[in-house]
């Protein structure tokens, strides 16, 4: 039995306008790449992963740490997971200038850090551009398949080093991965925005957000409250 019924239906009307709207959130009637349509979901998820990216970019950063490591000799033998993947390591490193012999699932390479880190970091920039088919004319192969090659070959290339007790030439290639190689992959094809040109839309969501999240709670609230249930102590 409703022991209050005006603040039952108040809540109920509440819950009702808070289904609308989140339906409107899971059309696909926003904005999306290519002319195409998305739901507000996938709109905000897009707008703050461009928002981030304009300021994400470390590539200059890690250039200017690799470049105190150019001169600095490195000769390690890469397993990979298979002669597939260590054909694919071994272009990679072929195009960096590197001597490499490939034996099976192996990749032996003797050079220097300056000339696999330059290399490497080139195929970031230009991923982290957008320039994908700038990377295709160089390796023959898709853009993606060369980035994540290079997080596969560094992975290894670092296990390497650091079994050689070669720390801090390990912590640079680690560097390489994270701020570099891993940034340029999950950022590929993402436009960069600056917060300063859709400031007025960022408010707007992060206020909506804080009193759509109030108005689902103060729903429930009101209704058990006018269904008659109290918290006591």
């Amino acid at each position: 039995m409703i022991a209050h019924k005006q603040k039952f239906f108040t809540g109920v009307v509440m819950l009702i306008g808070f289904a609308v709207v989140l339906g409107l959130l899971f059309a696909s009637i926003y904005p999306g790449p290519n002319n195409t349509k998305q739901n507000g979901l996938n709109y905000l998820d897009s707008l703050y992963n461009s928002i981030s990216k304009d300021s994400a970019n470390y590539i200059p950063m890690v250039r200017e740490k690799a470049a105190e490591y150019a001169a600095t000799p490195v000769t390690a033998t890469l397993t990979m997971t298979n002669e597939k993947s260590a054909s694919e390591t071994a272009l990679l490193f072929e195009k960096a200038g590197v001597e490499v012999k490939t034996t099976g699932n192996e990749v032996a390479v003797n050079g220097t850090m300056g000339q696999i880190l330059d290399n490497c970091l080139a195929d970031a920039q230009s991923m982290y551009n957008n320039d994908g088919k700038t990377i295709r004319a160089k390796y023959g192969m898709d853009e993606r398949v060369v980035v994540y090659g290079w997080y596969k070959a560094l992975k290894v290339l670092a296990k390497d080093l650091n079994h050689q007790k070669k720390f801090k030439d390990a912590k640079m290639v680690d560097l390489t991965i994270k701020k570099a190689v891993e940034l340029a992959y999950n950022y590929y094809h993402i436009e960069p925005v600056k917060i300063s040109n859709c400031v007025g839309l960022v408010t707007f969501s992060l206020v909506f957000y804080v009193i759509y999240t109030l108005w689902f709670g103060f729903s429930v609230l009101f209704m058990f409250e006018g269904w008659g249930l109290k918290l006591e102590h």
